[in-house]
């Protein structure tokens, strides 16, 4: 009995691990959804920019792709497991069907003897003490092994039971999956046809869209370039105040405490806190095309993170403050300073903090800039070792 239970876990944990895994990431794109629908699409917008529009639909049918290749691959598995437990069923009905068999020949021939042949007479046929001794013992065995084998059916039952509910519940699962993969096939559906109408529009007035990103590249790049600046002029300054005798250094010369901050900044790679508290990724870091306008390509410096309207940026590490940068619109940045790492919170409405604070993980560091046209509350997030841009993403905590 034993080994049949050793059997029934072996089999079903070479798919339960995978399944909740998918499980597990099905839920968390289903809040993805949620985010895109709040933070996106129910952002009021004073003006309507059809490339803006495109660029929210994008990410809603990438997401959506997303749920339904996740609710393809959870059925697959799925469906394995339940092949694999309809022929363990089957073995085990198999198994229950002999038990009735052997158990009921028993009685049948135990019933026989009875009328053949009394306990009592069989006893006292015994040629001697020992022969009747022996009677008695094969005669309590033999009771012994009849209520044994009673009980391993009983057992038996339950597990072929407890299959056969779990199978029930399997295919419940598959079905109401099937289900979910329809409805996000026919959203996409509808998706899609938004996004045709709205390549069309942009096509039309493609010049117009285009110079409207070029002018927004250019504005990227001129606060990206005075952030480069301000950290290069930092490291020439730590190089000036460099000891005696030492090489001048392409990055920070830092003091003991500032390596070991460093240190412990590296030490939390992949564990640091988002710098919102619920925000969406709008945009990857590094260079990439423009989906929709040819000729146009973007280079990230870091994240986007869309948020909730009024939501603060908070320090992702201790640090202390190095420099706030004006931008246009009266947008701010903050940087701060983590050893020879730098974190910059760009599109900033308020700044709570000041050059030389000293920050803590979790911090406050100002109010995210809304814009009044879109409606969205953006964030842009930036990691710098030295002069370097380092991809956020394989900083932060997964979520």
């Amino acid at each position: 009995m034993a080994f049949l239970f050793l059997l029934l876990s072996v089999g079903f944990s070479s798919f339960s691990q995978t399944r909740k895994q998918l499980e597990a990431q099905r839920k968390k794109i289903n809040k993805e959804i949620k985010q895109v629908n709040k933070l996106i699409f129910e952002t009021k917008k004073k003006e309507r920019s059809a490339l803006e529009d495109l660029k929210d639909i994008n990410q809603k049918i990438s997401v959506r792709k997303k749920l339904i290749n996740t609710i393809n691959l959870e059925a697959k598995v799925l469906s394995k497991e339940i092949s694999t437990n309809q022929k363990e069923l089957a073995k085990l009905n198999q198994k229950l069907t002999d038990l009735k068999a052997d158990y009921a020949d028993m009685v049948f021939k135990s019933y026989k003897s009875k009328s053949q042949q009394s306990k009592t007479m069989f006893l006292l046929s015994s040629q001697n003490f020992y022969q009747a001794y022996k009677r008695l013992q094969y005669m309590n065995q033999y009771t012994s092994y009849r209520k044994k084998q009673g009980e391993e059916i009983v057992v038996q039952t339950e597990i072929v039971q407890k299959l056969n509910d779990s199978l029930l519940y399997q295919k419940q699962i598959k079905d109401t999956l099937i289900l979910v993969e329809k409805e996000q096939k026919q959203k996409v559906e509808i998706d899609k046809k938004n996004q045709e109408q709205l390549v069309s529009k942009i096509k039309k007035k493609e010049k117009k869209y285009k110079r409207e990103l070029q002018k927004k590249i250019k504005e990227e790049k001129r606060v990206a370039g005075k952030i480069d600046k301000i950290i290069r002029d930092a490291i020439a300054r730590s190089n000036r105040n460099r000891k005696k005798g030492t090489k001048k250094s392409a990055g920070f010369i830092l003091t003991p405490e500032a390596k070991a901050l460093a240190a412990k900044f590296e030490q939390n790679k992949t564990k640091l806190p988002w710098p919102v508290e619920k925000g969406l990724v709008t945009r990857k870091f590094g260079i990439q095309k423009h989906p929709t306008i040819g000729g146009i390509t973007i280079n990230s410096t870091g994240i986007h993170l869309t948020t909730e309207k009024s939501a603060k940026a908070k320090s992702v590490f201790n640090g202390t403050v190095m420099a706030i940068q004006l931008a246009s619109e009266g947008k701010r940045s903050v940087l701060v300073k983590h050893g020879n790492y730098i974190t910059a919170y760009n599109n900033l409405a308020k700044v709570y903090v000041k050059k030389g604070s000293k920050i803590t993980t979790g911090q406050n560091l100002g109010e995210i800039f809304t814009d009044k046209v879109t409606g969205k509350t953006t964030l842009v997030f930036v990691l710098y070792q030295n002069t370097k841009k380092l991809n956020p993403i394989s900083w932060l905590l997964k979520r």
